[in-house]
């Protein structure tokens, strides 16, 4: 028989509730170790986390979790983040608003290198999810200005 350990989290719903669920030793012993290097979570917060990723890996073949600078962020199996593709179907709708969708597609294709099948996982995550997808397109773009005006100040400084 299994050994297994009771974790008490929080699902994250409207309002959250604590639940009891049984975890194997060895699952207990791992998630103990990722809080252990991720200062600020908790056993709660990183089994809330895991599973809800879980989940919306079951709902979107094709996507996956990865940490990074910018956080934990939705991306496509041995391609970009999520965020990069909406974006740059994004800017190819801005330059060409006359494509139609084929077209569009095709021009990201060509421009990313990124394939059709995975443009289309992205479009669909971003369909789910578009608040989290928007607000890493949001904060990508912030910092992107914010060095662009840094780069000018320098170039100023120098008479560019």
């Amino acid at each position: 028989m299994t050994n297994l350990a009771t974790l008490d989290y929080d699902v994250v719903m409207a309002k959250a509730q604590p639940r009891s669920i049984r975890f194997d030793e060895d699952v207990i012993a791992r998630l103990s170790a990722y809080v252990a290097e991720h200062p600020g979570t908790s056993q709660s917060s990183a089994a809330n986390l895991f599973v809800d990723e879980a989940l919306r890996m079951a709902e979107h073949p094709g996507v996956f979790f990865r940490d990074g600078a910018s956080g934990r962020r939705a991306v496509i199996v041995a391609g970009p983040d999520v965020w990069e593709v909406i974006r740059a179907i994004r800017l190819t709708r801005a330059a060409e608003p006359d494509l139609d969708a084929d077209e569009t597609l095709a021009l990201v294709m060509t421009n990313t290198g990124v394939s059709e099948r995975h443009l289309r996982i992205a479009i669909n995550y971003w369909s789910a999810y578009p608040d989290e997808i928007d607000a890493k397109v949001a904060d990508a773009e912030r910092v992107e200005k914010l060095y662009e005006e840094q780069w000018r100040r320098g170039e100023g400084l120098l008479g560019r």
